[in-house]
């Protein structure tokens, strides 16, 4: 198989190490000539993925942001061809699936929308290691539902990733579950770290505090543009949010223990009901 990389961050870096690792022939496309060197030094990659060749690949992930990654269809779309099926990988859909729909229509070649489900608090191709995406689960968005063959094609096309399981839904869908499930948990760690009790927290810290703060550390500029393009969502999740912490401030106050106990117990039941699905 041939793959055809953009962007050598964390994501894309993992994916070429994991097809290199699996035996693939893998082409890499960054803005950073210094990253597809040392990308080729490390033999995630051999060589350039350019108009030339990106018609000879099987496969091609598009690692980078959306504006990126469409400014890429449109220039590479005419060379693209109807061998390789393009799938992005960026983390919100409705900004990008349907112009990257139309930018695939116009020019004859195959895309779907995808996240993979991956990810640390680090970013670069440094980070990145040929096992990120080991069990991890990831959601495609098809042009159609009922192309079986399609998400068929896909499926064996991503198998070298490893991922463990695969979400087919619409890019609306995508976007409201990923506010609460990646984009709430990245705001709360980051505000949570700013308490200035956070100053003088060693020693008194375990794994909750750690478990909390993990993402905290992350790359402002790509969580950033992520909030802002699903901001209906998010901005409706926070706001959920602070109406329930509202509810243990008051409970505290009031001393009202019976009350404080109800709704430690009710998110107790509610993590153990959802974990049993």
């Amino acid at each position: 198989m041939i793959v055809g990389i953009v962007g050598l961050g964390l994501i894309g870096g993992s994916f070429a190490k994991a097809y290199a690792a699996a035996g693939h022939d893998v082409l890499g496309m960054e803005k950073d000539a210094s990253v597809l060197e040392f990308a080729r030094m490390s033999e995630a990659v051999s060589g350039e993925l350019t108009e030339e060749n990106v018609g000879r690949c099987d496969l091609v992930l598009l690692c980078v942001y959306p504006e990126a990654a469409l400014k890429v269809m449109k220039e590479l779309g005419p060379s693209i061809g109807k061998k390789p099926v393009v799938i992005d990988c960026c983390g919100t859909k409705r900004v990008i699936v349907e112009p990257g729909m139309k930018i695939a229509k116009e020019n004859g070649f195959t895309y779907v929308g995808g996240h993979p489900m991956a990810g640390t608090q680090y970013s670069g191709f440094k980070y990145s290691r040929a096992d990120l995406y080991n069990n991890a689960p990831m959601v495609i968005v098809p042009p159609t539902f009922d192309d079986i063959g399609l998400l068929e094609r896909v499926k064996e096309l991503l198998a070298p990733a490893g991922f463990g399981k695969f979400s087919v839904t619409t890019a609306l869908e995508h976007d409201r579950m990923i506010a609460f499930t990646s984009q709430l948990a990245h705001v709360v760690s980051n505000a949570y770290v700013k308490s200035p009790t956070a100053e003088s927290h060693k020693g008194f810290s375990a794994g909750s505090y750690k478990d909390l703060t993990r993402v905290a550390w992350l790359n402002p500029e790509m969580w950033a543009e992520l909030f802002l393009e699903d901001a209906d969502f998010l901005t409706g999740e926070i706001a959920g949010l602070i109406e329930r912490l509202g509810e243990y401030r008051k409970a505290i106050e009031d001393g009202d223990r019976p009350r404080l106990v109800a709704l430690l117990e009710e998110g107790r039941r509610r993590k153990e009901e959802i974990d049993r699905r």
